[in-house]
């Protein structure tokens, strides 16, 4: 293919190849598959553009991607799942004391602050009086409550529950509580050294995930939520429907099969509009003013600066949006397994892989954020049926019982880092701006 042809449809091309690669999965392995590794490249994709967004536009290292995450599906439990009447008799009042107390204590070591600010030591130990009373008369209130809660049919429940409201609705609920996170993260660390913003990330990212492990009147724990509503319909009322068992039949797959499939193509066209906005959305704002502003701060905060820019401002506004995005990814992601697992939110999943998309897609430029969402998790996935495909052929020489060809095909299943690691050396030594860059002046 002649180079210049390739560069003028670099995009197009790369996206037909990964459609190419999806297609195989689907005749090679069942559509069923292809459409479940297509969910969550989808999913990946929104987060690779959340961190895109705030590395690709503004330069900000964001390290804490698992706990904006985290938040996201926090929101989809809390506003999806049934209250626990129980619960809430037992120990609810006495929680919501606890947490007006919280409140209480936090705007009284405020006002505290204002009214004395000027004598710092008086004003310090002010406040350390405040929230030493804030937080004996909260423990009065809230430790009783949370085991009353916890006591409440610990195996089922043992938590207060949620809203009980559509889990879609959880989706802009969980761009919110990132956004506020982001927010608060921002405040303290933007406007430092950009490492410090990276060291603030990575302990919020872990003060989250240990709150939701712990915190078990709110979020069950590690005894995760099950059974999360569904936007889609089930499987179940699927087969039982006549006008599906009729689709299934003139479709000749069987009905399981055909409602399984149903179901991951609905999942597929909710989250292909979500993208779709989100895309127009970032482009919009990528080729306007705005975001010609943000790279030049980007690429010299400096001139920026001395040019009249708010950058500290800016920064916060892009850190905000970008980790709103990553909560809004986190609540579908939820949404789509149907459950809520703290104990698998992990920083190699969470945040090294989502760098590893941006990195590989194309830092700046928002179709490659979402090209290497798709081209990593695939990898990701694949590498295993890949690596076993892989090891088989190399070693059909040998015995089925030869030792080295049982070693090797016992290792072959663990195949994906590795597999990352070099997809990843090979694109920084030949694609080191990513399979899509960034549109310049100079391209």
């Amino acid at each position: 293919m002649n180079q210049s042809f390739f560069n003028q449809y670099r995009t197009p091309i790369l996206y037909a190849g990964m459609a190419l690669l999806l297609i195989i999965v689907g005749v090679g392995q069942g559509w069923s598959v292809a459409f479940s590794i297509f969910n969550l490249c989808l999913i990946s994709a929104i987060m690779s553009l959340g961190v895109n967004m705030q590395w690709g536009y503004a330069g900000l290292f964001n390290v804490g991607v698992m706990g904006f995450a985290a938040l996201g599906g926090l929101a989809a439990v809390l506003v999806s799942m049934p209250p626990v009447d129980e619960a809430y008799a037992a120990g609810g009042s006495g929680v919501l004391i606890g947490l007006l107390i919280l409140v209480a204590t936090i705007f009284a070591s405020i006002f505290v602050w204002k009214q004395f600010g000027k004598q710092k030591k008086v004003a310090y130990w002010l406040i350390f009086a405040v929230i030493a009373v804030g937080y004996a008369l909260g423990r009065i209130f809230f430790l009783p409550a949370v085991e009353a809660i916890e006591a409440i049919d610990p195996s089922v429940t043992g938590y207060l529950g949620g809203l009980g409201l559509p889990i879609v609705l959880a989706w802009p609920v969980g761009m919110l509580f990132a956004a506020g996170a982001a927010f608060v993260i921002g405040k303290v660390a933007l406007g430092l050294r950009s490492d410090y913003l990276a060291i603030a990330t990575l302990g919020i990212s872990e003060i989250v995930l240990y709150f939701i492990k712990n915190e078990e009147w709110l979020t069950r724990g590690v005894k995760n939520v099950n059974g999360l509503p569904r936007p889609v319909p089930y499987e179940v009322d699927l087969q039982e429907a006549a006008w599906f068992q009729d689709l299934a039949a003139s479709w000749g797959i069987p009905l399981a099969e055909a409602s399984s499939l149903f179901v991951k193509v609905c999942y597929a066209g909710l989250f292909i509009a979500v993208i779709a906005i989100l895309l127009f959305l970032s482009e919009t704002a990528l080729k306007s003013p705005w975001g010609r502003m943000m790279r030049a701060i980007r690429d010299n905060e400096v001139a920026a600066a001395a040019m009249g820019k708010n950058v500290v401002k800016r920064h916060l506004a892009i850190f905000v949006i970008g980790s709103a995005v990553i909560g809004l990814a986190g609540a579908m992601l939820t949404t789509l397994d149907g459950q809520f697992t703290p104990v698998g939110y992990q920083p190699l999943r969470f945040t090294f892989l989502i760098w590893v998309m941006v990195i590989i897609g194309g830092s700046g430029n928002n179709w490659g954020a979402v090209l290497g969402g798709f081209f990593i998790w695939f990898f990701w996935i694949e590498a295993e049926p890949i690596g076993l495909w892989l090891i088989d052929s190399l070693t059909s020489f040998m015995e089925p019982t030869h030792w080295l060809r049982l070693h090797l095909m016992d290792g072959a299943a663990h195949m994906r880092l590795m597999t990352v690691g070099i997809v990843l050396l090979i694109a920084l030594r030949y694609a080191p701006e990513g399979l899509i860059p960034e549109r310049t002046a100079r391209r």
